[in-house]
């Protein structure tokens, strides 16, 4: 699920800028689509972008692309088929994934933009980057389409098992995302359980909410809201939602659904005949509005936060135009300084005294 697209930075000067690292083999239609998103990325964009794959079918891609010498190629024996899991940053230390990973760590790249299978990159990227000093899990944040600003939902799948103390840290790390993406200066955390009441929920809720209402006075501080329902997600209450990957994951998956739905639904009326075809005719650019709105190729992806390195896992089945947009996301981020910015509120937070931060659970 996306949102409105962000405000994008201008472009950066041809040849100027971090280097990102696209694994050139991830993804439902690598590695052409990968080449081509890549490709318009630098041309449309000027970012500075390293291939990480098989060199011989790169280079045939790019020059098929008119784009040979245009973008550097990195050679990457194996690659992350996409029903691959957390297992495959083992099985395989010569994946696209993995090569990317080291040219972060080395310093030749700053992040990383992979359509490769989710639990793959992030298990891959997670054992590689390792996390930043103070992080107990990295979590994945995703967007959903509210005005006037995205919500940030954090964590979208990247930990099925969560503690309190993790959800606390998962809503400084949305908000660093929402700071340095969308310029909020003070976002506001709400925490997403079956009731927006005080003490609604189960043992995890309830807890999680006692600590981030005493984060709220601690540093670097938090605004945090309260709870929030399911059918808040798309109300702009808050912006950033806080929840432990099961739940995220679900609470995706369902809204993604429903919007999908409602589409088909709506395409279907619009169809349905010669008045309904006109009136969609009349109504042409706002439903392209509409639609752009809710296109995953629009926005980029999920973001990986807690890591040394910036981690943007796009949709699988992303075309050139998703890969496009993954890459300037991946850009933005990384101008934004957004390991640099976690790494402070993260660090801050650990200073927080020990009676406040981790307080004894009464249940």
């Amino acid at each position: 699920m996306t949102s409105a697209p962000p405000a994008r930075r201008s472009s950066p000067p041809a040849g100027t800028g971090p280097v990102i690292a696209v694994d050139a083999m991830g993804g439902d239609h690598a590695p052409h689509e990968i080449v081509r998103g890549a490709v318009r990325a630098v041309r449309a964009h000027g970012l500075r972008l390293v291939l990480v794959g098989r060199t011989a079918e790169l280079a045939s891609l790019l020059a098929e692309e008119d784009a040979a010498g245009e973008i550097p190629v990195v050679h990457a024996d194996d690659t992350l088929a996409m029903h691959e899991g957390a297992l495959a940053s083992w099985r395989r230390p010569r994946s696209s994934v993995a090569v990317a990973c080291k040219l972060i760590r080395q310093g030749d790249a700053a992040a990383l933009v992979s359509a490769g299978s989710t639990g793959g990159v992030v298990a891959t990227s997670t054992v590689r980057l390792r996390t930043q000093p103070g992080v107990l899990r990295p979590a994945l944040a995703v967007l959903f389409p509210t005005r006037p600003t995205p919500t940030v939902l954090v964590d979208a799948g990247a930990n099925a098992d969560a503690k309190p103390e993790m959800l606390v840290q998962f809503a400084h790390l949305g908000v660093a995302y929402a700071q340095t993406a969308y310029g909020i200066a003070q976002p506001r955390v709400g925490l997403l359980t079956i009731g927006s009441e005080p003490g609604k929920g189960n043992k995890l809720a309830r807890r999680t909410a006692e600590l981030l209402t005493a984060a709220a006075d601690a540093p670097p501080g938090l605004d945090f809201r309260g709870n929030i329902e399911g059918h808040d997600l798309l109300g702009g209450l808050v912006d950033v939602v806080v929840t432990d990957g099961f739940t995220g994951n679900v609470a995706l998956k369902s809204v993604e659904g429903a919007v999908r739905f409602a589409l088909d639904e709506v395409r279907s009326a619009l169809s349905s005949s010669p008045m309904a075809r006109a009136g969609a005719l009349l109504q042409r650019r706002p439903l392209r509005a509409l639609r752009e709105r809710v296109d995953s190729e629009t926005y980029g992806g999920a973001v990986l936060l807690g890591l040394n390195g910036t981690v943007v896992i796009a949709h699988g089945a992303s075309g050139a135009r998703g890969i496009e947009q993954a890459c300037l996301l991946a850009h933005e981020l990384v101008a934004g300084r957004i390991v640099e910015r976690v790494r402070r509120r993260v660090g801050a937070t650990n200073r927080t005294p020990s009676w406040l931060r981790l307080a004894p659970n009464e249940d």
